[in-house]
């Protein structure tokens, strides 16, 4: 029985299934929580017995093969800390599953608190009768997960009071809920107040007879009241007795009032009052209805929606359902009903905990970015600890708050800025063992890469052996790809322009008399101005982009951004019937051409073209249901493309975006632009400065205009000069360095990145072909040029990491912060892992330099941002250069090892009879640095994914949430490690089939980096892109590995098979 227990547990087979199963379910947790919610994925996947199973079963299957394999030896010390840390981390987390808590505290200004309220929910019933004459209290309370989907509970409760049987089940879930009012000719009399006492609406229902507290403040309906607002109903209407002066005014007519404390006056329906620190309507006469739980409107739910659930209790013979209105952080107890002699109240919510101390909010701070009102920098909480000692202490994002065993983490805050809203976690033994575990995951890491007798060493000497080998062997690697280019029509279409459209040659004409010089429009993009996301940058990266989304160039013609950007403020009109809007990214919809009336194969158009003769816009009427369509077609997309572009347009021409000009005094460092302060938006109590806003800009553009003329810009020079020296003055606070000016507008003109995928491409093809040719028939010529290329790729290397270090600079963070910046960083990563095995195998460097080429390809695709923006709060910490650094760069060496993959399948294709040796001998090397690679990767995605977890717990006190991006990137590290384990499975050690899985494991990399941002819903915002439709050349992909797949399995069974 021990033997068969020790070969179903132990055996490399369970381990294998248990990887694949294990990333399956979590695969199919993310789309399910992408479809219902987080927790109807949690019911389903996460929190279910058979998925916790499968993390004892990995316990076990590692404590077994620890002792299988004799990992008990000194030599093996970094393989036995390796297992032994996954055990610790699965324990750690039952430990925080099953014993610690968390959940919110919320505080306003001044007030002080030692409560917070759970983060699960519970349903908690209290029954009550009496016991020997004696008034006794029972009271049931689990844990539950519901939603509309699906349940996780221990219902139904079967239980009972002095021996009297009771049973508690659940009937229903009311997704989104409210008390409302039923209409019910036999129920009681109601009157509808709607009061907006917190700045939020909501309804109010007072019983006739009765009294009310509505946010502190007593209401009560013909019942008087001391201390109350009585309401009273006649036959003639309504009157009102207050406690608190007030005033109201009639809705229908503005007619204003005013309500006198403690008289009594005529009550006005329909009209808004104001008292007691509240605004309230009463909209409607006293209704006949009936009380209870509503559903609310799909369109109305929000965040702070309430949900229901329907309960029915039985006992004696008597059955009641209730609708429980609560949900998360809510712990308000029905109504006490009786059912078979018992009275029953329930409740579903939160559970409420007490700390052992008191937390004080002196003041909460919220700062914004640079003349935003939404976008959010930083918030604190200053708070005062009242235990045996006190002590003052902020809380913020990434400064953590400990005090007796509980965590305080900065969560979120009130509307007004008045309240704070922390995270409260209690988990001191969960925590621990499981940063036991990641720090024995990270020691077995680093051991098993540099130390001890492990798989990586071994792998390391065998490539030494082989590369001495190799003397005079060959590959005959013969790749053709045949292109076909099918020749476009281009057809003559009647011109399209207004009788009174000037031509071509006349606006080039016009433009270059209006456009200033190089010189002078250089130095206007160094002034600095403030973007709609309150970032400070030079006016050079505004006209940079704007010519780069409208042109796709660098320049108009010969001019630069900046003098196109000047010319477009000195002229808009003649920038209006330019042809220089670029069609070629939406020259496939031929629809959209015929509505603009512009033939096909034009490439440029002018701002003109979308207006007919009477000015109407004609991309209106289809607009509207391209921006409401979540997936837009092609047609729709390259609609919603050209209307963006048009409106970048239209603020530069009208000159709104140039806000160089700081308010004065401004606590959020606020720049407008003169158009801004013409419109009467902004007020400047200065009148001298506010007259310099007004007037400066016209009369710079006056001076320009001359100055082009005659050649001088003195003139110019100097108003321009007011301006960098006005900025000086008055926005010192947020203003650019001169270094950092020059950096960015350097950075802009250099266009690195944008230039380096075409010199890695054409190298990296160059340098692909020169290695077939020397395999075949190696000469020295040949090896110089191979060694010049190689060569070529360090320099281009160092290029792409100095542009890297400078973009890091100009942004002030890290680069690997959005999109753009980490697929940057990804193709470097990834011709750094190349170039590392740069004097193993040649054909690496060369693949990893033509994959960079195509990362970088991808990263300036239109639906890729690369403007340099500003850092959401919890993004500005060190954990973003240590986590992200990390798990970004994993993907490099991955890459590459799929790139290996793909080649080793190729060669196993190419294989016959005569070349078998030599083809043998370079699977062999290609397969040992394919495993190098994707062993270096893996430890790096596993490290990186776990100082996520890290990152997480000291940010918001939560180290795991089944965040889809963490989640993906666990599933990656599953794959990953079943295929680095199948050398360890029988019947799965072939050379063919680890090639072949290290390509298809890639998959799951790609779906973590770029599928959970399009597909999926989660934390990650600030990595995430609009929705996309899956792009066609993905199938064709996973087409193209199918076969080959199939036709390399068949020639490495013809070939290799024994």
């Amino acid at each position: 029985m021990t033997d068969f227990f020790k070969k179903i547990f132990f055996s490399t087979r369970l381990m294998a299934v248990l990887f694949l199963t294990f990333a399956t379910a979590m695969a199919l947790g993310t789309f399910i929580e992408s479809k219902y919610s987080t927790e109807t994925a949690r019911i389903w996947i996460y929190n279910a017995w058979w998925f916790e199973a499968i993390m004892v079963f990995f316990v076990i299957n590692f404590v077994g093969n620890a002792k299988r394999y004799r990992l008990l030896r000194w030599s093996k010390w970094p393989v036995l800390t390796l297992h032994l840390s996954w055990i610790l981390i699965i324990v750690g987390a039952f430990v925080t599953r099953y014993i610690s808590y968390e959940g919110i505290m919320p505080i306003r200004e001044g007030e002080t608190e030692k409560v917070f309220y759970s983060d699960k929910t519970y349903l908690t019933a209290y029954v009550d009768g009496e016991i020997d004459g004696q008034p006794k209290r029972k009271t049931l309370q689990e844990d539950l997960i519901v939603t509309s989907q699906a349940i996780k509970s221990n219902l139904p409760w079967d239980s009972d009071y002095n021996g009297q049987p009771f049973t508690i089940s659940y009937v229903d879930f009311i997704d989104g809920a409210k008390l409302g009012l039923i209409p019910d000719n036999n129920g009681k009399e109601y009157l509808k107040i709607v009061e907006a006492g917190d700045g939020q609406r909501h309804e109010h229902f007072l019983e006739n007879g009765k009294v009310a507290s509505i946010h502190g403040v007593l209401f009560s309906l013909n019942k008087v009241t001391e201390g109350a607002i009585n309401i009273k109903s006649t036959d003639n209407g309504y009157q009102i007795t207050s406690p608190f002066e007030g005033s109201f005014m009639r809705m229908a007519d503005q007619y204003q009032g005013q309500v006198f404390k403690d008289s009594l006056q005529e009550f006005q329906l329909r009209s808004l009052y104001n008292m007691a620190g509240m605004q309230f309507v009463v909209p409607e006469p006293i209704i006949m209805g009936s009380y209870d739980v509503v559903k609310v409107p799909k369109d109305e739910i929000t965040a702070a929606t309430l949900d229901a659930l329907v309960i029915e209790v039985s006992t004696n013979g008597e059955s009641v359902q209730k609708k429980i209105l609560g949900g998360k952080f809510n712990y308000d107890f029905s109504e006490i009903f009786n059912v078979g002699g018992l009275d029953f109240s329930l409740s579903y919510g939160s559970k409420t905990y007490e700390l052992p101390f008191s937390i004080k909010l002196n003041d909460f701070i919220a700062e914004k970015h640079p003349g935003t009102e939404q976008s959010y920098a930083s918030f604190m909480s200053k708070v005062s600890v009242e235990n045996n000692r006190p002590y003052d202490y902020d809380i913020y994002m990434n400064h953590v708050l400990d005090e007796g065993g509980y965590r305080f983490f900065q969560s979120g805050f009130d509307a007004d800025e008045k309240g704070t809203q922390l995270s409260v976690n209690h988990d001191r033994w969960g925590t621990g063992i499981t940063y036991l575990g990641y720090f024995m995951l990270y020691l077995g890491l680093m051991g098993i890469m540099f130390f001890g007798k492990t798989r990586f060493k071994d792998l390391g000497a065998s490539l030494e052996k082989l590369k001495n080998k190799r003397s005079k062997l060959t590959i005959l690697l013969v790749l053709v790809s045949s292109l076909s280019i099918t020749a476009q029509e281009t057809t003559e279409g009647d011109e399209h322009a207004h009788s009174n459209m000037p031509t071509t040659k006349q606006i080039d004409s016009l433009l270059h008399a209006i456009t200033p010089s190089k010189e002078h429009a250089a130095e206007f993009g160094k002034l600095v101005i403030q973007d709609e996301g309150g970032r400070m940058k030079p006016i050079n990266t505004f006209s940079s982009e704007l010519l780069r989304k409208l042109s796709l160039k660098d320049k108009y013609e010969d001019f630069s951004s900046d003098q196109v950007f000047l010319s477009m403020m000195l002229n808009p009109a003649a920038w209006y019937n330019a042809e220089f809007i670029a069609l070629v990214k939406d020259s496939q919809n031929d629809s959209l051409r015929k509505i603009i009336g512009i033939e096909k194969g034009k490439e440029y158009v002018r701002a003109t073209d979308f207006f007919d003769e009477k000015g109407q816009y004609k991309l209106a009427p289809y607009l509207k249901e391209a921006y409401a369509a979540s997936t837009p077609n092609q047609f729709q997309k390259d609609f919603k493309s050209l209307d963006l572009r048009l409106v970048l347009l239209n603020r530069a021409l009208s000159g709104n975006i140039v806000k160089i000009f700081p308010l004065l005094n401004d606590e959020n460092n606020k720049w407008i632009s003169a158009i801004e302060y013409r419109g009467g938006e902004f007020q400047v109590s200065d009148s001298l400065y506010a007259n310099f806003i007004k007037n400066a800009v016209p009369f710079y553009l006056m001076s320009l205009e001359k100055a082009v003329k005659t050649g001088d810009y003195s003139e110019s020079d100097k108003l321009l000069a007011a301006f960098k020296k006005n900025q000086e003055n008055h926005g010192s606070e947020v203003l650019l360095s001169d270094t950092k000016i020059k950096a960015e507008v350097f950075y802009n003109k250099a266009d690195i990145f944008n230039r380096l995928y075409m010199y890695y491409g054409l190298v990296g093809l160059v340098m692909f072909v020169l290695l077939i040719f020397q395999i075949l028939k190696d000469r020295k010529a040949l090896r110089i040029s191979v060694g010049v290329l190689k060569s070529l790729i360090f320099i281009f290397f160092a290029l792409h990491t100095g542009g890297l270090i400078l973009r890091w600079y100009i942004s002030g963070h890290a680069p690997w912060s959005n999109a753009y910046e980490s697929i940057l960083y990804v193709s470097w990563a990834t011709l750094g892992m190349g170039l590392l095995f740069s004097k193993k195998n040649n054909l690496t460097v060369a693949a990893a330099t033509f994959v960079t080429c195509m990362l970088l390809v991808i990263a300036h695709w239109n639906w890729v941002d690369p403007s340099i923006g500003n850092l959401v709060p919890v993004l500005d910490s060190y954990w973003l250069m240590i986590h992200t650094a990390v798990i970004v760069g994993s993907y490099g060496p991955l890459t590459v090892a799929m790139i290996l993959g793909v080649v080793s399948l190729l060669l196993i294709i190419m294989t016959n009879k005569k070349n078998k040796e030599k083809m043998e001998h370079n699977i062999k090397e290609l397969t040992i640095i394919n495993e190098l690679s994707l062993t270096v990767g893996l430890v790096m995605l596993t490290i990186g994914n776990f100082l996520g977890g890290q990152w997480a717990n000291e940010s918001w006190g939560r180290y795991w949430g089944w965040d889809p991006k963490e989640t993906w990137a666990l599933i990656s590290i599953m794959v990953y490690a079943f295929v680095i384990h199948t050398r360890l499975i029988p019947g799965l050690r072939s050379k063919w089939l680890f090639n072949l899985l290290s390509v298809i494991a890639f998959g799951s990399i790609m779906m973590t980096y770029f599928g959970v941002n399009f597909y999926l819903v989660g934390l990650h915002s600030y990595a995430s892109g609009a929705q996309v439709i899956t792009p066609t050349f993905i199938y064709f992909t996973v087409v193209g590995v199918v076969v080959l797949g199939v036709i390399s399995y068949w020639k490495f069974r013809q070939n290799y098979s024994k």
